[in-house]
């Protein structure tokens, strides 16, 4: 089990922690072998043409706390994705019922000369104009390639600041050069909220953490009858809110590969118990995590009563849209434990899962069980998935695997791999909303949005006709992991 330091300004990579990878071909079930028997390993490219930034999941978390500024200390190229995270900001207040507010994101500058001379004083003067502009009750510091390279003293630099301001200015190292695991960047968000922002419990309160991104709120009318409320976080959260979330009787993880450091260290350090279940996909999925939930809450015999009510309301339905989903042909690709997730729900519905390209591996969450194991779920409950890659969004060896494998549907998570299906005339649905799909309700929403993807293919036909790849015939013509060097080697597409 990792352990949780609080002491240590920066947090471990997942690399180092927790032995994951961003390299395997092989199919799921095999990766879950290797997991359980000690045995994985990283596979290297020799090739790779993209890569996520840790810096960017960092600041996607605390660019979303409403009364927090994000100071970001990096050229300004890196702060080229700003616009970005603002416009989900705006769209996610509209969500929550929020009042509409831009958000306030700033970035130092880092240039030629600073790399030789250093950045401190640049840091601290952007600081000291970031509180004078919007009056943040608290500040936080990204850290970037740049500044980690050349040794900024950012640490010392926030806790300077933070005695002259009165306000907490935090440190958050994201350096997108140590580590290839892109969710490093979420527990480096969260290590820093841990540290600077939690404060130890006064009392325990009836609320229950729920660690998301930026979707609906679910979560109210299951929590509420059972006395419990909702406490959404880290997005939309206020400083003050994340303060107490010491207090609460349970953490939620909509996705583990999100919330897998937070959840442990709410844990161990301030005994806040982490439901350790897979995600609630698919009704045998739903049905272990509400029964992981009703016994961490002490609500088990209310649970088994909404277990059956549900059931009763829900697979009725869920039998009509087998028959019309039964055979059809799918490919994903998703991050980790919501990619896992979404392959149930798939099978679930009476698919064929032809494969999955997932963006990285944690052979083990910070919990340090395998309770959480999403993907060992999926396919001990609906049987192994072939074509299964373990891959950081390389966008050249999905193309190839889709011209060969034609899927009905394509399913992705992220917005920049859907053009590829598209462009190959495959219907392709973006999951924008992750919350969409959770629970015994999310099984028949998500049949729903397949069947209109499905149903509706005529612009998805016609992009392909007029449309080019940027990826010649010799290379569709390769084995899709050539550049992968993989003990297993296997073709199974």
């Amino acid at each position: 089990m990792s352990k949780i330091n609080l002491n240590a300004s920066e947090v471990q990579t997942r690399e180092s922690r927790l032995g994951s990878i961003t390299g395997f071909v092989g199919t799921a079930g095999e990766l879950v072998g290797c997991c359980r028997a000690g045995t994985l390993k990283e596979s290297e490219r020799s090739f790779s043409q993209c890569m996520g930034c840790s810096s960017g999941n960092a600041f996607c978390q605390l660019s979303m706390i409403q009364d927090a500024a994000v100071v970001n200390h990096a050229p300004v190229g890196c702060a080229g994705d700003f616009f970005t995270f603002n416009f989900v900001y705006r769209v996610g207040q509209m969500e929550r019922n929020l009042p509409p507010a831009i958000g306030r994101y700033f970035n130092t500058n880092i240039e030629e000369q600073d790399t030789i001379f250093g950045a401190t004083q640049k840091l601290a003067s952007t600081i000291r104009t970031v509180y004078e502009r919007v009056k943040p009750n608290a500040i936080f510091i990204t850290t970037s390639c740049a500044s980690g390279i050349i040794g900024d003293d950012v640490e010392g630099v926030a806790d300077d600041l933070a005695k002259e301001l009165g306000i907490p200015v935090i440190s958050c190292f994201c350096e997108g050069f140590k580590s290839k695991i892109w969710t490093t960047g979420f527990d480096a968000a969260y290590h820093s909220i841990v540290r600077k922002l939690v404060k130890p419990p006064e009392k325990k309160s009836n609320k229950v953490n729920i660690v998301n991104f930026w979707g609906s709120r679910i979560f109210d009318e299951l929590l509420n009858p059972l006395g419990y409320e909702a406490d959404y976080i880290i997005p939309f959260s206020t400083t003050a809110q994340l303060a107490h979330i010491s207090e609460a009787v349970a953490t939620i993880q909509i996705c583990p590969t999100l919330g897998t450091y937070i959840g442990a260290a709410l844990e161990q350090v301030y005994g806040v118990p982490e439901i350790k279940s897979p995600p609630a996909y698919g009704i045998a999925g739903t049905d272990q995590w509400l029964r992981e939930l009703g016994k961490v809450l002490d609500r088990e015999e209310e649970i088994e009563s909404l277990i059956v009510k549900e059931h009763e309301r829900v697979l009725p339905n869920l039998q009509e849209y087998r028959e019309k989903l039964q055979g059809k042909k799918a490919y994903l690709t998703a991050g980790a434990a919501h990619g896992h997730a979404l392959i149930a729900l798939l099978k679930e519905l009476g698919m064929e899962v032809q494969g999955a390209a997932i963006f990285h591996h944690d052979p083990i969450y910070d919990n340090g069980t395998t309770a959480s194991d999403a993907l060992a779920h999926a396919v001990n409950t609906y049987g192994d998935v072939p074509n299964y890659n373990v891959c950081n969004k390389q966008a050249y060896e999905l193309v190839n695997v889709l011209n060969k494998v034609k899927p009905d549907i394509m399913i992705a998570r992220h917005g920049g791999m859907t053009l590829w299906g598209a462009k190959l005339g495959i219907p392709t649905l973006l999951v924008g909303d992750e919350q969409l799909s959770f629970g015994y309700q999310g099984i028949l929403n998500y049949a729903e949005r397949i069947l209109e993807t499905l149903d509706n293919k005529e612009f998805v036909l016609n992009l392909a006709k007029h449309s080019t790849m940027p990826y010649t015939k010799w290379w569709l013509d390769q084995d899709p992991f050539s550049f992968l060097r993989s003990d297993l080697n296997v073709k199974v597409y």
